[in-house]
């Protein structure tokens, strides 16, 4: 399972944390104790293109004024955060403003595409930050591994991504028109994640901006690092418990490992031999293959590297080297790659 549960889960999420804290309190205070300021945060289509409210893009498409629309939203967010754990903040802050962006221009481009084509005025939609949550469904179906928990009947699949999408569908039909919010959302994703535009070589946050964040908001968004059990996490069944189990002693081997050779090489200097430390993961669920190291005539060659992995890994900050190095540790896997550079 891709998520974790715990009062840590939102270790190294802190733009996650506070997507989650910061909107949901302002919807419940509107709900609750104000709801006369309520018509500013509506996201009404109608003032914006005819009065030119632009502030309205901002507040109505920030906070939710519908509760269920709040807690759908936040439930998902939640769960993304596995992209700011991946990616870095600076890169998953720049997909949620271009698609925050795009989503916006796609929202008003519908409302006429529906009113010409339906022949029916939209005047409003409903508010909340939903455009750039729809927006991350993209990378979610195209990044998130699909693993099967269970099976329901025999013919239907139960995975680790089903309630995810559950969720989405639970938002989708929580108001009219916010198949038009999903729509716009959906587009906009595939548009930021396109290789041709190449839009997120154009829109993104600049470092200084970046900085600014991490030194004012991150100290007091950030959550203490989780536990090993929290870590770990519940599978659903015995088998899956013990696949994540055997996951985890993996990084603790790799870590622990690296560490002694990097006192080494404080001592000694030169570079660490990745490929000789860390030998290919799967002899390590042999049993005996502490008493089976192969020797060095016996190393098989250096595992093909994928451009794009390293690609991924140079835009979160790791130079190219190490991200080359970790790759093939790793046995080109990008999520033990990546965990592993974090922590070093």
């Amino acid at each position: 399972m891709f998520t974790s549960t715990g009062s840590n889960g939102l270790y190294k999420a802190p733009l996650s944390k506070s997507l989650l804290l910061v909107p949901s309190a302002i919807s419940i205070l509107l709900t609750l104790l104000f709801q006369h300021y309520q018509k500013f945060f509506a996201y009404n289509i109608q003032a914006i293109k005819e009065d030119f409210q632009i502030w309205r893009l901002v507040c109505g498409r920030t906070v939710c004024l519908d509760l269920k629309d709040t807690f759908c939203s936040s439930l998902l967010i939640y769960n993304f955060r596995i992209f700011e754990r991946r990616y870095g903040s600076r890169k998953f802050s720049s997909f949620l403003l271009g698609a925050w962006m795009f989503s916006a221009l796609f929202d008003l481009l519908l409302v006429e595409l529906a009113q010409y084509i339906f022949g029916f005025t939209i005047n409003s939609l409903p508010s909340g930050f939903l455009g750039p949550v729809f927006a991350l469904f993209v990378p979610f179906y195209c990044s998130i591994p699909r693993v099967q928990v269970t099976q329901v009947l025999g013919h239907f699949s139960i995975t680790n991504k089903t309630l995810v999408y559950i969720l989405g569908l639970q938002l989708l039909t929580s108001g009219s028109y916010i198949w038009i919010l999903a729509l716009s959302g959906l587009i906009s994703g595939i548009c930021y994640n396109s290789s041709i535009l190449k839009v997120h070589q154009i829109l993104c946050v600049p470092s200084w901006v970046a900085k600014i964040f991490s030194w004012t908001l991150e100290p007091i968004f950030s959550s203490a690092e989780p536990t090993n059990e929290i870590r770990v996490g519940m599978g659903a069944t015995v088998d899956i418990q013990r696949q994540q189990r055997m996951e985890l002693l993996d990084r603790q081997i790799m870590m622990s490992q690296v560490a002694q050779m990097r006192r080494q090489r404080q001592q000694q200097g030169g570079m660490i031999n990745w490929n000789r430390l860390f030998p290919p993961l799967r002899h390590r669920h042999n049993a005996n293959y502490q008493d089976h190291r192969p020797s060095d005539q016996e190393t098989p060659p250096p595992t093909e590297v994928s451009e794009e992995q390293v690609a991924r890994l140079m835009e979160m900050g790791f130079s190219r080297g190490d991200a080359l190095e970790a790759l093939r540790a790793s046995n080109n896997d990008l999520n033990v790659a990546t965990n592993f550079l974090l922590q070093h």
